[in-house]
C-alpha cells in the first residue's frame, strides 16, 4: 500500500488487528510504527525478526522516502527533516490518535526526532541499537580501528563513511564484507535478495537505496544533535543496545538513557548492531513486556 503524503508516495503495511476479538470481550492494542535503518535500508528485516509483534501491537511497517518501495526522488528530499515529517503525515493519513514507535538504526534517530517535536501524539517509544547525535560516527570508527579486519577498514573508508557508494552491487559487497561486524550470532543472517514463491511470478528484489544512504553519510548524519533537546520527550522509553555493537556503540544509548526522563535501558551482552538476530526472544520479550506494561 502507498499513501499519497507531503508531495511522495510513501509505501507501508499491516500486521495484526487493533480492534481484536478475545472470547466475549473486545480487545484494543497499540499501533506500533516501525522506522528501518540505513539511511536506506527498508521494512523488510522487521517482517523477519519483529512479526511476531503482531500479537502484542497492530504493525505498520513504513519505508522511508526514496527508499524500498516508496517513491524515488531527487536527492535533496532524502533529509532527516522530512523522514520525521512523513511519520507525522502517515499517522494523520491513517486516522490515528497517539503511536507507538520502533526505531532501529537510523530508525531510532528519526523516532527521537519525531517524539521530541510530537510527543504528544507518542505513546511509547523503543529506540533499538541507535544514536543520539553525530558523535557516533567517530565512536565507530574508533571501534572498527581496534576490532575490524584490513578489508573492513578499508571498505568504510572507501564508502560508509563519507557516503561514496556508486552502485547496489557496491552496497552488496560492503554488507558482505561487514557482515561479522553487525552480527556476532554462529549463524550468518539469512541473505534477502530473493523471496522464494511457487507461482511462476518473478520474486521481488530486497531494495537497498545506495542514493538515500550516500546522502546521510555525506551530510546530515555528520551534524545532527538531539541530545539538548532528549528531556522534551516524556512518553515512556526502552532502549535497546547491543554490547559489541561497533557502529551505535552502548555508550549512545547510556547517553539517551540519562537525558530522557522516563527511560528504560537494556544493553544485550553478546550482540553487536541487529540485536533482533543475535537475541532474538530476549528482542522480542523485552519489546512485549514494555508494551503491555501499564505506565501512570
Amino acid at each position: 500500500m502507498k499513501a499519497l503524503i507531503r508531495g511522495t508516495e510513501i509505501y507501508f503495511d499491516i500486521a495484526g488487528m487493533h480492534i481484536e476479538p478475545n472470547g466475549n470481550k473486545l480487545i484494543e492494542k497499540p499501533v506500533l510504527f516501525l522506522i528501518h535503518g540505513g539511511p536506506g535500508g527498508n521494512h523488510l528485516h522487521f517482517k523477519n525478526d519483529s512479526i511476531k509483534l503482531q500479537n502484542t501491537a497492530q504493525l505498520v511497517f513504513i519505508d522511508q522516502r526514496g527508499c524500498g518501495w516508496s517513491k524515488k526522488t531527487k536527492k535533496s528530499d532524502y533529509t532527516l527533516e522530512n523522514n520525521i515529517e512523513d511519520i507525522e503525515a502517515l499517522r494523520k493519513y491513517l486516522g490515528l490518535n497517539k503511536i507507538c514507535i520502533l526505531g532501529h538504526s537510523y530508525g531510532g534517530m528519526v523516532a527521537q526526532g519525531y517524539a521530541i517535536r510530537y510527543g504528544k501524539n507518542v505513546e511509547k517509544l523503543i529506540l533499538s541499537a541507535t544514536a543520539p547525535s553525530y558523535h557516533f560516527i567517530e565512536e565507530a570508527k574508533e571501534k572498527l580501528l581496534k576490532i575490524g579486519n584490513k578489508q573492513q577498514i578499508n571498505i568504510c573508508d572507501k564508502y560508509l563513511w563519507n557516503g561514496a557508494f556508486r552502485s547496489e552491487r557496491e552496497i552488496d559487497h560492503y554488507y558482505k564484507v561487514m557482515d561479522s561486524l553487525y552480527y556476532t550470532g554462529k549463524k550468518r543472517r539469512k541473505k534477502q535478495t530473493k523471496s522464494k514463491t511457487t507461482s511462476k511470478q518473478e520474486p521481488l528484489k530486497n531494495i537497498f537505496s545506495y542514493e538515500v544512504l550516500n546522502v546521510g553519510f555525506s551530510g546530515f548524519l555528520h551534524d545532527f544533535n538531539f541530545i539538548p533537546k532528549l528531556k522534551k520527550i516524556k512518553s515512556p522509553t526502552l532502549i535497546l543496545a547491543g554490547n559489541d555493537d561497533w557502529v551505535c556503540s552502548p555508550t549512545q544509548s547510556q547517553i539517551m538513557a540519562k537525558h530522557i526522563p522516563n527511560a528504560t535501558l537494556k544493553i544485550f551482552k553478546k550482540c553487536s548492531h541487529i540485536i533482533s538476530m543475535d537475541a532474538p526472544d530476549r528482542y522480542l520479550k523485552e519489546i512485549t513486556n514494555f508494551l503491555k506494561r501499564k505506565d501512570k
